[in-house]
């Protein structure tokens, strides 16, 4: 390892630990192969040898399929290797807090039903056809695009790809229990925004979550609402809101699809990997050809840290994962390792604007925390380009505003020179000009339906 975060020296880099464990691994190994499924399609396929050593070889693919699963999704897992360690993965998953939130997560709340594990020969498992959609990049018309933060809602009025009124209104979805506030409250932004259109042909939108045809699957912005009324009351909601507004054609997806989308746009380029580091860690991929896949992309939960007491996720309970390094958790988690003290009570929001207004004013304490948030994401962009083929990757959100981002894509691109020079070459990190920061996301957003049969 050559580059070693300042405040965070304990840090063990995934794609560093995989490589050497994939080297050990390679001549004498037995072979595995593991097929994720959405139902009776291959989703993702990887095909890998483990060590007789069981801990590390459970580490090794336990990382790999908790990456899979967050990263593409899936509810059915195909296994080919060592039935022992077919054993443990089946454990995991249905006994241990961390595998059955996984579980429950992806398998029951994503693809209803708990995730499921088979024994296949390797020539069974094929490889994955990869799904994916030219959504979006539709200007014509009149049309509303929203997105739905964790502590604001950003609704635009578009003309035929022009921003006629754009908003931004502050609220606070997290834990609020009645599924009316968020209904009202995005309905609010509409009406707000239509005021501005002679119609409306298509309202767009994104937000922190997973969709599936317009319905929640699952999402931190809902956090709060008692389970049954999630179901009955959140789960249509936008569905809902499409009846209220006459039938237009309506599209909800998750908002680092629509970060992704609004990059490639501005770039007029394609194959880019959307960044997102704000009150979670967001992430979204428009592919090589410019389409925008059926993946989750939810790298929030992807493990980046492989350290056994690495920090860990108040959600989940799992260790390592990527929104305790590119978020605002991630800063107020760094803040007291670099002398800075705040009340306990402090919300994590106001712990980064005051790191931010330190840096601002030159303080070494803010630098090294930017500088470790840097050299962190630098060894995870490489262990992202191991399961996503982009060659622009765009970094935004809170955490990367003023001096600070800067600094970010400064020591990342000095790990990626020293360590992957390779990777140096090939990818190009930007941050959304101005344009995009005030209308991008929003252009984007609205641009998502289809109207008519065009």
């Amino acid at each position: 390892m050559k580059s070693r975060p300042i405040l965070d020296p304990g840090f063990v880099p995934a794609v560093l630990w995989n490589r050497a464990f994939e080297k050990e691994a390679a001549e004498s190994g037995e072979p595995v192969v593991l097929g994720l499924c959405r139902d009776n399609t291959i989703a993702a396929r990887n095909e890998f040898k483990v060590l007789a050593e069981m801990d590390r070889s459970f580490t090794y693919t336990e990382r790999l399929l908790k990456r899979m699963l967050w990263s593409v999704g899936g509810n059915r897992i195909l296994f080919s290797g060592p039935e022992a360690l077919f054993d443990r993965l089946v454990a995991h998953y249905r006994t241990s807090d961390i595998g059955r939130f996984d579980s429950e997560i992806i398998g029951e709340k994503i693809y209803d039903q708990a995730l499921q594990f088979e024994k296949a020969a390797a020539n069974e498992i094929p490889e994955p056809s990869h799904e994916s959609a030219a959504l979006g990049r539709h200007l014509d018309g009149c049309r509303i695009g929203f997105d739905l933060g964790g502590s604001d809602r950003k609704c635009a009025a578009v003309i035929d790809g022009k921003v006629v009124f754009s908003e931004e209104i502050k609220w606070d979805p997290y834990f609020e229990k009645n599924p009316q506030y968020h209904l009202d409250g995005t309905m609010d932004s509409l009406k707000r925004a239509a005021e501005h259109l002679p119609r409306i042909d298509a309202i767009g939108g994104s937000a922190a979550g997973v969709y599936v045809n317009n319905e929640v699957r699952v999402a931190s912005l809902f956090r709060g609402v008692p389970a049954d009324q999630f179901e009955a009351k959140v789960r249509p909601l936008f569905k809902q809101l499409k009846e209220a507004w006459d039938g237009v054609p309506f599209d909800v997806v998750n908002d680092g699809e629509v970060t992704a989308l609004a990059g490639a746009m501005s770039l007029n380029d394609d194959a880019v990997l959307g960044i997102s580091m704000g009150t979670s860690l967001a992430a979204g991929y428009v592919t090589p050809e410019g389409n925008i896949t059926s993946w989750l992309n939810e790298l929030a939960f992807v493990p980046v840290d492989y350290r056994a007491d690495g920090p860990v996720d108040e959600w989940s309970g799992d260790a390592g994962c990527g929104v305790q390094f590119f978020s605002q958790q991630g800063v107020a988690r760094l803040a007291p390792l670099a002398g800075i003290e705040f009340p306990p009570d402090t919300p994590f929001a106001e712990q980064l604007v005051d790191v931010q207004t330190l840096m601002a004013e030159g303080d070494e304490r803010a630098l090294k925390i930017y500088e470790t948030i840097g050299v962190c994401f630098g060894y995870t962009i490489a262990h992202y380009s191991d399961f996503y083929d982009f060659r622009n990757l765009l970094i935004l959100g809170r955490v990367t505003s003023g001096e600070g981002g800067q600094v970010i894509i400064k020591k990342a691109e000095e790990v990626l020179l020293a360590e992957f020079p390779e990777l140096a070459e090939k990818i190009s990190i930007t941050t959304p000009d101005e344009q995009m920061k005030r209308h991008g996301q929003a252009v984007a957003a609205a641009s998502l339906p289809m109207i008519g049969g065009e």
